[in-house]
């Protein structure tokens, strides 16, 4: 993939955000380019953050597993997307993995070669900082939020954000009800009555014990009201 491409497809949530295509050429003579194969681990969850990717060829998941050992995906990963970056600037170990859904390729940069490249483009420290600040403006007003809404409201703040689209154009949540209530704060006995008057209503329904969202349009309008 080019440098004009690269600083293309940078979206405004990219650490590397209005880039020129020279910096993305410095940055390319920074890093080592990889080549993997469908299935291969690129980023492994707990593992240190020694270095990050740059997605140039191929796609990606990633996911985390929980205590129970379940896969939670996050996202899905394309071309000029930027991976393990928090964990290599804050030094702790990656919270998530990122697994190769298909042949392809990536730049690999290393902590000293992204200081290193700091240290020269003082511009992009500069960015880098209002990016990581709108970020925790972003997680702060989340949490307020979450705060402020009723359980059901709540509750179907958090689908939305678990939810991905499979082969069927179907939605459906990887997490057990004991899980999913962990992960909004609420427990089992009230996501179970929840999440039965939702089936009964016909915006989801449960599947051995799992989740499939049925009427996206009304888990809409349940996240957006005052409970």
């Amino acid at each position: 993939m080019d440098h004009a491409k690269l600083a293309e497809l940078q979206g405004p949530d990219s650490i590397f955000s209005g880039l020129s295509v020279e910096d993305w050429a410095d940055i390319a003579s920074r890093a080592v380019q990889i080549n993997f194969v469908k299935g291969k681990e690129l980023l492994v969850q707990g593992d240190p953050g020694d270095m990050m990717l740059i997605l140039t060829e191929g796609s990606a998941r990633v996911s985390m597993l929980t205590a129970g050992g379940r896969e939670i995906v996050l996202a899905y990963a394309e071309p000029g997307a930027v991976l393990g970056e928090i964990a290599l600037l804050d030094g702790g170990e990656r919270t998530a993995s990122v697994t190769a859904t298909s042949a392809g390729s990536a730049l690999q940069l290393g902590r000293n070669a992204l200081k290193d490249f700091a240290a020269s483009h003082p511009e992009f420290t500069w960015s880098l900082m209002q990016q990581l600040a709108r970020r925790l403006r972003t997680a702060d007003q989340t949490i307020e939020s979450d705060r402020a809404y009723a359980s059901g409201p709540r509750l179907a703040r958090y689908l939305k954000r678990l939810i991905r689209k499979d082969v069927e154009a179907t939605h459906r949540v990887e997490l057990s009800q004991t899980e999913l209530g962990n992960f909004a704060g609420m427990s089992r006995e009230h996501i179970n009555r929840q999440l039965r008057s939702w089936e009964e209503s016909g915006v989801i329904s449960l599947e051995q014990g799992r989740v499939r969202v049925l009427d996206t349009d009304m888990l809409e309008d349940i996240s957006e009201s005052e409970g």
